[in-house]
C-alpha cells in the first residue's frame, strides 16, 4: 500500500472514491466534499485544510479517511475549545489538529473508507497508522476522528484512541404504515398534542410541497437559501454553506438534496432543508419569513418523519442538541468520537476528563429516554 496525501479532493478520482465502501452516504461522496471546496466553504483560509489520507495499490485508490488540518475547533460540533485553552495554559499549541470528519456536518457514518474487494480490518489497521504518522510528521498536537459508525469506533478503540461520546436524538422506522399508525404509538396525551401542533399550521393555511434537488430552480433555491441564512444572522453569524455551494450540490449531487417547502397563498414563507440515503435522512437547516405557530416543529420534524414513512427511510438524524425533540417521537442516541493525543500527560488528563464525561452522559441519556412519547411495551 503506498500513502498519499490528498491537498485537494479533485486530486482524487471521483469514481475511485465513491467506489470505497461507505461513500453512498451523501456527504462522503467526492461531489459533496468538492463542492464544499470550489465554493470556499474549506480551504486554508477557512481553517479547513484539506488532508484527505489515502491507500493506494495496484488496482487505484484502496482506501482513504477524509481529513482536514484545522487552525480552529468550529464547525466540528465534538465540542474541545476547553482541551485548547488546557494547552494554552500550559505554553502549548493545540492548534493546528487533524480532524476526520466531514465539516459543518454532525451525522454519524463511517469515516474509513475501503475498497470492498480489500480485507477490510488490514486496510483499516494501516489506514489509522498512515492518519497517526501524518500528525507526527506534521507535529499536529492531536487527531480527532468525529461521527463514527459501530464499525470505525471498535477500530479506533483497538488502535488505542480515547472514545468520546455525546448524545443526539433520532428516529427509528418500525415500519409505520402512516404518520397516523405512527401517532398511534404515542400516549393519548402526546398523541393529542403532535395533532393539535400539526392543525395550527394548517389553520395558518400552511401547507407543504417536497422539492428535490433537480426541482429548485435558481430562483426557488434563492429563497430557500434566504430563509436558511436568515435564521444563522439572528444567531449571530452566517451560514457554513454558501449559496454557490447549494448551486453546485443541486448540479452533481441532484435529489439527494431535499427540500420541505412551507407554502402560503401560494407563496413559500418557510423551508427545510435535508439530504437522503436510501436508509437515512439527514435534518440540516431551516428558516422562515415570520414567527409561525409550531412551523418549526412542523417543518423539520413531522414533516421529516412523513417522508421517511412514505419512502421507507429507516433512520431519521435532525441534527444537534434539542430536548423538544423527545415528546415528538426522537429518542436519546449515544454519538462518538476518537481521539489521539501526542502528549502523554495530556491524554491520561483527557482520558480521565472522559470518563467523569461518559458517566454524565450516560445518566443523561437513561433520564431522557424516560420521556419519550410511546405507550409502555411498544
Amino acid at each position: 500500500m503506498r500513502i498519499g496525501i490528498g491537498k485537494s479532493i479533485d486530486e482524487l478520482d471521483p469514481a475511485q472514491w465513491n467506489a470505497l465502501s461507505g461513500a453512498d452516504v451523501p456527504f462522503l461522496r467526492h461531489e459533496f466534499l468538492a463542492a464544499l471546496e470550489h465554493t470556499g466553504c474549506v480551504g486554508r483560509a477557512a481553517g479547513w485544510e484539506p488532508s484527505h489520507i489515502t491507500l493506494s495499490d495496484e488496482h487505484g485508490l484502496a482506501a482513504a479517511a477524509p481529513a482536514f488540518v484545522k487552525s480552529h475547533s468550529y464547525g466540528e460540533f465534538v465540542f474541545d475549545f476547553s482541551w485548547a485553552q488546557a494547552y494554552m495554559r500550559l505554553g502549548r499549541r493545540y492548534y493546528p489538529k487533524l480532524t476526520i470528519s466531514v465539516p459543518f456536518t454532525p451525522a454519524t457514518g463511517p469515516r474509513l473508507l475501503v475498497r470492498p474487494d480489500l480485507d477490510r480490518a488490514t486496510a483499516v489497521a494501516q489506514l489509522i497508522g498512515a492518519i497517526e504518522s501524518r500528525a507526527r510528521e506534521c507535529s499536529l498536537s492531536s487527531a480527532h476522528a468525529l461521527f463514527l459508525d459501530e464499525t470505525d469506533r471498535a477500530a479506533f478503540r483497538r488502535a488505542g484512541w480515547l472514545q468520546r461520546r455525546d448524545c443526539q436524538f433520532h428516529w427509528i422506522n418500525r415500519g409505520y404504515a402512516s404518520f397516523d399508525n405512527y401517532l398511534d404509538t404515542f400516549t393519548a396525551e402526546k398523541r393529542k398534542k403532535a395533532r393539535r401542533e400539526r392543525r395550527r399550521v394548517a389553520e395558518a393555511g400552511i401547507c407543504f410541497e417536497t422539492r428535490l434537488g433537480r426541482e429548485l430552480d435558481p430562483r426557488l433555491l434563492d429563497r430557500v437559501f434566504g430563509f436558511h441564512r436568515d435564521t444563522f444572522i439572528r444567531h449571530g453569524h452566517e451560514p457554513y454553506l454558501s449559496r454557490a455551494f447549494f448551486t453546485e450540490i443541486v448540479r452533481t449531487l441532484g435529489d439527494a438534496l431535499m427540500v420541505k417547502l412551507a407554502m402560503r397563498g401560494g407563496r413559500p414563507v418557510a423551508a427545510s432543508i435535508f439530504f437522503w440515503s436510501p436508509s437515512t435522512l439527514y435534518g440540516r437547516y431551516w428558516g422562515a419569513d415570520a414567527d409561525y405557530h409550531s412551523l418549526h416543529f412542523e417543518a423539520c420534524y413531522h414533516q421529516g418523519v412523513e417522508f421517511c414513512i412514505e419512502r421507507g427511510i429507516q433512520r431519521f438524524e435532525p441534527g444537534t442538541q434539542g430536548e423538544h425533540k423527545v415528546s415528538r417521537g426522537f429518542e436519546p442516541t449515544l454519538t462518538w468520537s476518537a481521539h489521539s493525543i501526542t502528549d502523554a500527560r495530556f491524554r491520561d488528563a483527557v482520558r480521565d476528563y472522559l470518563e467523569r464525561e461518559g458517566e454524565a452522559v450516560d445518566a443523561y441519556a437513561a433520564e431522557v429516554q424516560t420521556h419519550v412519547p410511546y405507550r409502555e411495551g411498544l
